[in-house]
């Protein structure tokens, strides 16, 4: 029996990759595959678009209602996630986004207007929506705050309270620590979702899922932003291996890996190093600007500002 819920977070994540520009044929092509190789659920888009939406113009960046309807039509709603942030819409978005088939909202929490998080939580399960709240940059949270917001946002009525290695900078003991904090004091199911900046992916994923996490991410190819994702080919098959999934197709998931290589080029892996610097110093990717010059000048620069966010 399965003891985890997994998101193929690639058609948005990986969008940052390409600036969300996929083509609606190829994202009901991996959709289908997805669904087929074993994931829960395939996170579409952002609604309305990233924390910038000027960085998110793309068709998965927007979540347009005729999209979320065209992947509903090929997968079933009971698959269709997207995830938002509560700024860049109102709750008639919500009601429209439902309408048009997508059934896990994932709202990404604020603290600057916590209240506004709260009741978008709130109205989505109104709405009918399953419910994540998604703490991103995690690594930045002090964990008497986490602890006590993530039991606010479970309490408001999220299934599921995800933390987000955003910056790709924690490390399995970490990982594990703030997994096993979450689930004490939420009374919610926990959720990873992990960055590959320092090649940790996989091991804080597995820390996590040891501590009790019981919903994970990942993409295909780890396409994602910076140095990527969990790999989703990697991750499937070990749960497989491990009895914590049941239903995994591997020939299936290997012919959505190759799908993707074949179509979207940007989905290459990468390790640049400028995003190792991110995840060595907790860095998110709109300080990745501040990092300039030779090596030498990048690693100075991005310790000091480093400094400056740990102070």
């Amino acid at each position: 029996m399965s003891t985890l819920t997994n998101i193929d977070v690639t058609l948005r994540d990986g969008g940052y990759r390409n600036g969300f520009e996929f083509d609606v044929d190829y994202t009901r092509r991996h959709a289908e595959l997805s669904v087929r190789s074993g994931f829960d659920w395939v996170e579409i888009s952002y609604l309305k678009g990233s924390f910038d939406p000027s960085l998110s113009p793309g068709l998965t960046g927007r979540g347009d209602l005729w999209y979320i309807s065209a992947i509903a039509d090929t997968i079933g709603p009971e698959h269709v996630c997207i995830i938002l942030h509560p700024k860049n819409v109102v709750p008639a978005d919500l009601v429209d986004a439902y309408d048009a088939g997508a059934r896990l909202a994932r709202i990404c929490v604020s603290s600057r207007d916590f209240d506004t998080t709260l009741e978008y939580i709130r109205e989505a399960r109104r709405i009918g929506f399953r419910v994540t709240a998604n703490f991103t940059r995690v690594s930045r949270y002090d964990p008497r705050e986490l602890a006590h917001l993530a039991h606010a946002t479970a309490q408001a009525g999220a299934e599921v309270v995800y933390l987000a290695d955003s910056n790709g900078s924690l490390t399995p003991r970490q990982s594990a620590r703030l997994v096993g904090l979450v689930d004490q004091v939420s009374g919610a199911e926990v959720g990873f979702h992990a960055h590959n900046n320092l090649g940790l992916a996989m091991s804080n994923a597995v820390a996590a899922t040891d501590a009790g996490a019981t919903w994970i991410d990942s993409s295909v190819q780890g396409m994602g932003k910076g140095a990527g994702n969990l790999v989703a080919e990697q991750w499937l098959t070990h749960c497989e291996r491990e009895q914590l999934l049941s239903g995994v197709s591997l020939p299936v998931l290997l012919d959505l890996s190759v799908s993707l290589r074949a179509n979207v080029k940007e989905s290459a892996p990468l390790v640049p190093e400028t995003d190792l610097l991110l995840g060595h110093f907790d860095l998110s990717i709109e300080e990745r600007h501040e990092i300039s010059g030779d090596h030498r000048a990048q690693v100075e620069a991005a310790r000091r500002i480093g400094k400056k966010v740990v102070a």
